[in-house]
């Protein structure tokens, strides 16, 4: 009891401090944990605009020890510790997702599940045109991936590229581009936004300006 107990004293001062706060998070960081942040690569204003999110990147959380990282697709997929990850946003904004049913299907079987499920796509290159194929990979589409491979579990539904907002000049820019004016508007996708909006998360913890 006092090893379980020290483990979730250990995983909320961690994540206060990961997160710069001086007071804990309302609750600890939980393998599963999906985290959202504004990136600072140049296609993230793009995102934004055409998702009307304010998020352009996503990531998984998986605890090994004590130590929270992130499993994310930049180019390669790689897993990164919380804190160095944190520090590759924008700002300080930021959020925490989890499963509303976290506490009956993220079982430790499960979870491992999931982290396997992870390595499986280690190494990956990032996928520039948001194709939804296992080459290439994106942020938004690893996670949901991963969720989908190891539990079956669709955490939202896909959508096609025509769905999203395209008319501002910065996605047509970025469009251009990436496939030279010849929009594959049928692609499936997800967006980091789709995920934020997903039904079957429920906030643990968003921090704004």
């Amino acid at each position: 009891m006092r090893k379980f107990t020290a483990f979730i004293l250990t995983a909320t001062v961690s994540s206060a401090l990961i997160f710069g706060f001086r007071q804990p998070l309302a609750e600890p960081l939980q393998s599963g944990d999906l985290v959202f942040q504004v990136s600072k690569s140049e296609q993230s204003e793009a995102i934004q605009k055409a998702t009307g999110s304010k998020y352009s990147h996503v990531g998984i959380v998986f605890f090994e020890g004590d130590l929270p990282y992130v499993y994310e697709a930049v180019g390669p997929v790689r897993k990164i510790d919380l804190d160095h990850w944190r520090m590759q946003g924008t700002t300080d904004e930021f959020a925490v997702k989890r499963l509303k049913n976290a506490a009956e299907v993220l079982t430790a079987a499960n979870l491992k599940k999931l982290q396997s499920a992870g390595k499986r796509f280690a190494g990956l290159p990032y996928d520039f045109k948001f194709e939804w194929s296992d080459d290439k990979i994106y942020c938004s589409e690893l996670v949901w991936k991963i969720y989908h491979e190891a539990l079956g579990i669709e955490l939202c539904k896909k959508r096609k590229l025509s769905d999203y907002n395209l008319k501002s000049k910065v996605v047509q820019r970025t469009a251009d581009e990436r496939y030279d004016g010849n929009l594959p508007l049928n692609e499936v996708m997800v967006s980091p936004g789709d995920l934020f909006e997903s039904e079957l998360l429920r906030t643990v913890e968003h921090k704004h300006n």
